[in-house]
């Protein structure tokens, strides 16, 4: 006999969900990996942020939709073939995670985890001496199910994007996180204010309702 247990009912309720979730299917039709192409492409056209000739270094890439989008956008009169803009790229993308990524058309990927030294070298020697027009992050911990860990961890990882971007960014610059409504949610929210000049903070509609998830956009360097 079989037992239906709590969890086997909240697996097919995600699968459910996911199955008819609009974004989901408009990933499929439009060729991106993920849903959350969609989610930057929102936070990208409410405030113009990314640009053909554009350096974009994009943290935590991988499945690659964001890496996707940028591409797209870097090459806009250019056609779409299987999720990835085809033709000449007007700009420079440079990804990152710690995970493997299948790769996209003219996108500089980089394996390792970013909190390690040689990992950050490894980028920055990518970068060539420039310094990034935008830094998007989707950088998330694995979740442990503890607050104060998993706040901590959170917080840990926004903290290194926001440095990588004093250091390594233009000063009109952008940069754009994931974060998670909980006990960093307010302390990050301070920090963005104390780093940039202008601080924005963006649910967009593909961001599931049930998802604490959220997006700060930070536009502007303060000065030291």
């Amino acid at each position: 006999m079989k037992v239906k247990t709590k969890s086997s009912k909240v697996n097919r309720a995600w699968i459910n969900d996911h199955v008819n979730d609009p974004y989901v299917r408009l990933a499929k039709l439009e060729g991106y990996r993920a849903r959350a192409a969609y989610k930057l492409k929102e936070i990208d056209e409410s405030l113009n942020l990314i640009k053909p000739g554009h350096l974009v270094v994009d943290l935590g890439s991988t499945p690659g939709a964001w890496s996707q989008y940028v591409r797209r956008k870097m090459s806009p009169k250019t056609a779409t073939t299987g999720g990835a803009a085809v033709g000449e790229l007007n700009g420079t993308i440079i990804a990152l995670d710690i995970l493997p990524m299948e790769p996209v058309e003219g996108v500089t990927f980089l394996l390792g985890d970013f909190r390690e030294a040689e990992v950050l070298q490894r980028l920055t020697d990518q970068m060539q001496g420039r310094l990034a027009d935008v830094v998007v992050s989707d950088m998330a911990p694995n979740l442990s199910g503890i607050s104060s860990a998993d706040d901590a961890r959170i917080e840990g990882l926004v903290e290194l994007a926001i440095e990588f971007s004093q250091h390594h960014m233009k000063a009109h610059g952008a940069l754009v996180v994931k974060v998670f409504h909980g006990g960093a949610y307010d302390i990050l929210f301070k920090r963005f204010r104390e780093t940039f000049l202008v601080v924005k903070r963006i649910k967009p509609k593909a961001s599931r309702d049930k998802s604490s998830e959220t997006f700060l956009v930070g536009v502007g360097l303060k000065p030291v």
